[in-house]
């Protein structure tokens, strides 16, 4: 059964894993309060919620990524394509302060989300009636993307929420090798989703989060030759305080997987020491990534900041499961590198 409201009578949030998710994230019924105890305003309840949804399109033809991001200060969305045959890569980012026109819902499975600045336009629009997450972008610079990622058939996200410091939380709904359909218009090339057997994945996370924080993430989503659909999510740093983040997806049915340990040279110039090492602690994840290309972002604002890192590559190894052990030889992916102060 859905759970309605994560915040309880009590105004706080339930910690947990939802199988079956979380319809809305009543973030202002939150018993807000500093280190010492003292109940926050409403106002400060309102300015402290940080929220964001990641996008990704994966396939052997192109790679995009795409996100929107409200930290109340400020608000960020950015957009990246990668062409891994050409390796042409191409990005977008914009900024507004003091998070005008951009909104996201609080609600992961019915919600929608905008970003708009100078005449570019990003949205991320649910439909409840069939199920599905549509993607819009429309910019200046001729970019079009229409998408629509199926969430009806054998969907089985993987909602979590977790303790953040000593007086928030955070929740994150994920999903990962989604069927989609759409188109991208890309310089000057009209590129069919479904034709290049792109997988779509899903991130929505939002909470009172950790004023300083640093993780490290991977992502998958793939197609296998006996035709299955595999997709994982993988994480070290947020959300792991009783709970994680960490699952994989077979055909959509979702399996939970252990704490991931992730080993790589941060501050290394040297491209034949790039690659990560990527291993769980139940034995289901033994894999190697070797990074195609990447995306940064070093912002300073004072108040907010980021240091984000995130790469497009190929993973190499193993998964094993309790049946099978699948082998990756290849397959495209992402990884992520990020310090954020919010």
């Amino acid at each position: 059964m859905v759970k309605s409201e994560l915040i309880n009578h009590h105004g706080q949030a339930e910690f947990g894993v939802f199988s079956d998710g979380v319809e809305r994230i009543n973030y202002l019924d939150f018993d807000l309060r500093n280190a010492m105890g003292k109940p926050k305003s409403f106002f400060a309840k309102k300015l402290k919620f940080n929220q964001f949804q990641f996008i990704s399109f994966t396939s052997e033809q192109l790679m995009i990524g795409l996100a929107i991001v409200d930290l109340k200060i400020a608000s960020n969305c950015f957009i990246y394509l990668y062409d891994p045959k050409s390796h042409h890569f191409e990005e977008f980012s914009f900024t507004n302060l003091f998070g005008i026109k951009t909104q996201i819902d609080p609600s992961p499975k019915n919600g929608n989300a905008y970003f708009e600045k100078g005449g570019n336009r990003i949205e991320i629009n649910v439909i409840a009636s069939t199920k599905k997450r549509v993607v819009r972008v429309n910019l200046k610079s001729g970019l079009q993307i229409h998408a629509e990622i199926n969430e009806s058939a054998v969907y089985q996200p993987l909602s979590v929420c977790t303790r953040a410091g000593f007086t928030g939380f955070h929740f994150t709904q994920k999903s990962a090798a989604l069927l989609c359909s759409g188109s991208v218009e890309w310089q000057g090339k009209r590129i069919l989703l479904e034709e290049i057997s792109a997988l779509a994945s899903v991130d929505w996370s939002a909470g009172y989060m950790r004023r300083e924080t640093s993780w490290n993430w991977g992502s998958l989503a793939c197609i296998l030759a006996d035709g299955r659909r595999l997709g994982f999510n993988l994480a070290a740093g947020v959300v792991e305080t009783s709970f994680t983040e960490n699952a994989l997806w077979l055909d959509g049915a979702l399996h939970k997987i252990d704490m991931v340990d992730f080993q790589f040279q941060r501050y290394s110039n040297d491209t034949s020491d790039n690659k990560w090492q990527l291993r769980s602690n139940d034995g289901v994840i033994n894999l190697t990534f070797e990074p195609a290309g990447v995306r940064q972002d070093k912002t300073n604002l004072l108040v907010v900041a980021t240091n984000f890192t995130q790469h497009f590559g190929r993973f190499y190894g193993e998964i094993r499961l309790a049946k099978e052990v699948i082998t990756l030889n290849g397959e495209w992916g992402f990884t992520e590198d990020h310090y954020a102060k919010w």
